[in-house]
């Protein structure tokens, strides 16, 4: 691409053109995947392209930084999801404002957020992250507890859990992502099924921008990406 084409509107049509390649690869409809523009530090004017290129959902980090933007550019057509880590301070500024909050990664959490959701009038749709790689760095429920606790997730009625959601251990290549990505659906397949009445099971959050292909191919319904569609943070 030369420069006189590497325009956020053209990484949209890449970004997307890759997203039905890979999804066709795994017979899935490309539909089914839904790209979340990760917009920590981009500005309003560049997120104003992203949305008149195609991008229908924007993914933010940071409570004080997303609070503007959302005021600015609304809601119209567009859809604002929480994907950084949340702190339980911050939850009653968090519910509501977003359609899906994607780090949800304790009870303890989990729990905030019903509180506020129940005193909002609301129930909040979130995502479960899980600790793949059992990183001391990162949050998220171990895969091997998720199970006992689902009854616990399921007792707080105004949580919507819709699924999964991981970040992978840094690998040398997008194909090294491979396994995560296969733990994770096959974790969520596992999970289905348990006879809750408040969770189910058929959003999978995994993949960014140097791996989203690959988490397509296995299962991916939401690809969180930045770089490959507004360059390096700062460019």
């Amino acid at each position: 691409m030369d420069a006189g084409q590497d325009t956020i509107a053209a990484r949209v049509r890449l970004v997307m053109d890759e997203i039905r390649r890979a999804a066709e690869r795994a017979g899935r409809t490309p539909e089914t995947v839904r790209l979340v523009a990760a917009s920590k530090t981009v500005p309003v004017e560049r997120l104003r392209e992203a949305v008149d290129a195609g991008i229908r959902h924007l993914g933010e980090n940071r409570l004080q930084e997303a609070l503007p933007k959302i005021d600015q550019l609304g809601r119209d057509g567009v859809v604002w999801h929480f994907i950084g880590t949340l702190q339980r301070r911050k939850v009653k500024s968090v519910v509501g404002r977003f359609e899906t909050i994607h780090s949800v990664d304790s009870l303890a959490l989990a729990e905030e957020i019903d509180r506020q959701a129940k005193a909002a009038g609301l129930r909040q749709r979130v995502l479960l992250e899980v600790n793949l790689g059992g990183e001391l760095s990162k949050g998220g429920f171990a895969p091997s507890a998720l199970g006992d606790l689902l009854p616990a997730l399921d007792e707080l009625a105004h949580l919507d859990v819709r699924g999964l959601m991981a970040i992978p251990p840094p690998t040398m290549t997008a194909e090294d992502a491979r396994p995560y990505f296969r733990q994770l659906r096959e974790l969520a397949q596992a999970l289905t099924g348990h006879g809750c009445r408040n969770i189910n099971m058929q959003e999978l959050s995994m993949g960014m921008s140097h791996d989203y292909p690959v988490a397509v191919e296995e299962g991916a319904t939401y690809v969180r990406v930045g770089t490959a569609l507004f360059g390096a943070r700062g460019e």
